[in-house]
């Protein structure tokens, strides 16, 4: 891709974003995953782990400002909703971040554009990015337009993630998800798994996590986040 090209993704994105970076490498470390770390020099995890915090507190500050009159217990169960990873992951669906990340040629191979861990980490990194960029006032902003609509859902006590994907399938006389390990990396002592799950007539979906059953659940949530429609709880 040219420097044309280059600037003319980064400008759309940051449209969508609702931010103009005054510093657009923030935005470019953001979008790096792990697998191309090799090239690129640096990686998105650090961003992952401040945005992370970032949402948290911004989130916690939405809440309590739109709750006023709930308990710590309910405030706790919408808390936990809003700042997972189905949530991320629907929010960088909707920004098409997927098209966005840096990966190695075979992340890009193996799906993961379209992974729910990956595009989860991105837009917690990109929130850290802003944060950075713009203060607590820009990365706030953004939260804030897209966490909203999120916001008006009504919070369910969350299911376990493929028990949900079980039960909708079920509900429409359709196979049982089928769940398949396709990939592991890291060290012995550290490794991540990647699970691939399957419905009859939908698309796969692709997660990590550091243990099988974790990648099992990741994969789990980022079906939901597919088949479910805009508008409804993942739960």
């Amino acid at each position: 891709m040219g420097a044309d090209s280059d600037e003319s993704a980064r400008r759309a994105l940051e449209t969508a974003l609702g931010h103009r970076f005054a510093d657009p490498r923030l935005l470019a470390t953001a979008l790096i995953h792990r697998s191309a770390l090799s090239a690129q020099g640096q990686s998105n995890e650090r961003l992952e782990f401040l945005g992370d915090r970032v949402l948290g507190l911004v989130v916690a500050d939405l809440l309590c400002r739109r709750f006023p009159d709930e308990d710590e217990g309910h405030l706790a169960r919408r808390f936990s909703v809003l700042v997972g990873r189905d949530a991320l992951f629907r929010i960088a669906v909707g920004l098409g971040l997927g098209s966005y990340l840096t990966l190695s040629p075979g992340e890009i191979d193996g799906g993961g554009r379209d992974n729910s861990t990956l595009l989860a980490d991105a837009c917690e990194a990109v929130i850290a990015a802003m944060y950075l960029d713009g203060g607590l006032d820009a990365a706030a902003r953004f939260i804030e337009a897209q966490w909203t609509p999120l916001l008006a859902e009504d919070i369910e006590p969350p299911k376990d993630p493929k028990t949900a994907l079980q039960e909708w399938a079920q509900a429409r006389g359709l196979p049982l998800p089928e769940y398949c390990e396709i990939g592991r990396t890291g060290p012995p002592h550290a490794p991540v798994f990647t699970i691939e799950v399957s419905i009859a007539g939908q698309p796969s979906t692709r997660a990590d996590g550091a243990s099988k059953r974790l990648a099992e659940r990741n994969a789990a949530v980022g079906m939901l986040a597919r088949v479910l429609s805009p508008g409804k709880p993942m739960s």
